[in-house]
């Protein structure tokens, strides 16, 4: 796998996450390719992670025994125009656009495109990403997509494209809703009278601490939580107020509302 020639459309903060996970995996940087339109943004990308970076998405392309799509959803159609002639036969296309449907994407590079489907998320920038993978591409494509993709994180497969909304609901939009938990608490506890940087920490580690339980523990995550919450006590007293509020079904009908729009975007 160390011998494939990567090529990446787009050099942003998610491209930028998977070169950083490859190079550390030991993938060596002449066989990582990028096409990038911003000068300053290919510079950065070759001088700390020693890749080659183009402006042309065709030089990238032609190269690549795996293609990675990593542009924004809106500006795919635009930038793929022209390049399945471009694109090798047995190449293999992960494409990590939100709401772009692999059949979109044949459309646009060819029904034989070995396409594969992906839907990471941003912890994938310091390596503890979550991504789920769709395809009905030989087993060949879905193999070098796990390469890439477990290179900053953890990777699993759906059999159902259309499962992929609620992956997106969960797991894709889901490091946002713990931002906000952790938001919120580090406010609270500034009302409370504790310093900010002190509150900070204390969000960030608890979140990190509890992130790792539900992770290595074989406990789920209700059982957990019953483990922390002793009857009559603080932790009882914020979660009866919780549930008093509506916070599990506001949770609920978020997540909801986010696999509902994915199913919008993908038109």
């Amino acid at each position: 796998m160390q011998e494939l020639t990567i090529g990446f459309i787009g050099g942003g903060n998610m491209a930028e996450a998977l070169i950083a996970g490859l190079r550390r995996a030991g993938h060596a940087g002449k066989h990582i390719f990028v096409a990038e339109p911003q000068q300053a943004r290919r510079e950065f990308l070759t001088t700390h992670y020693q890749v080659i970076a183009v402006e042309d998405n065709a030089a990238a392309t032609k190269r690549a025994d795996l293609l990675v799509l990593a542009m924004k959803p809106q500006q795919m159609k635009v930038a793929l125009a022209g390049l399945d002639v471009h694109l090798k036969v047995d190449a293999s296309v992960i494409s990590i656009a939100a709401g772009v449907s692999t059949a979109a994407l044949h459309e646009w590079l060819g029904a034989d495109a070995n396409i594969v489907r992906v839907m990471p998320n941003t912890p994938a920038l310091v390596a503890a990403g979550m991504s789920v993978l769709f395809s009905n591409a030989d087993e060949i494509h879905k193999v070098r997509a796990e390469y890439l993709l477990n290179a900053c994180g953890e990777s699993v497969r759906v059999e159902k494209e259309g499962q992929m909304h609620a992956v997106t609901a969960l797991s894709g939009s889901g490091p946002a809703y713990f931002f906000l938990l952790a938001e919120v608490l580090q406010a609270t506890g500034e009302k409370l009278g504790l310093p900010a940087d002190l509150a900070a920490k204390l969000a960030a580690q608890t979140a990190l601490g509890a992130g790792k339980m539900l992770v290595e523990s074989d406990r789920t995550s209700a059982e957990l939580r019953h483990q922390v919450t002793s009857p009559g006590g603080t932790t009882q007293a914020a979660l009866d107020m919780m549930y008093e509020m509506g916070l599990p079904d506001a949770v609920r009908k978020g997540v909801i509302a986010a696999s509902k729009r994915s199913e919008e975007l993908a038109g």
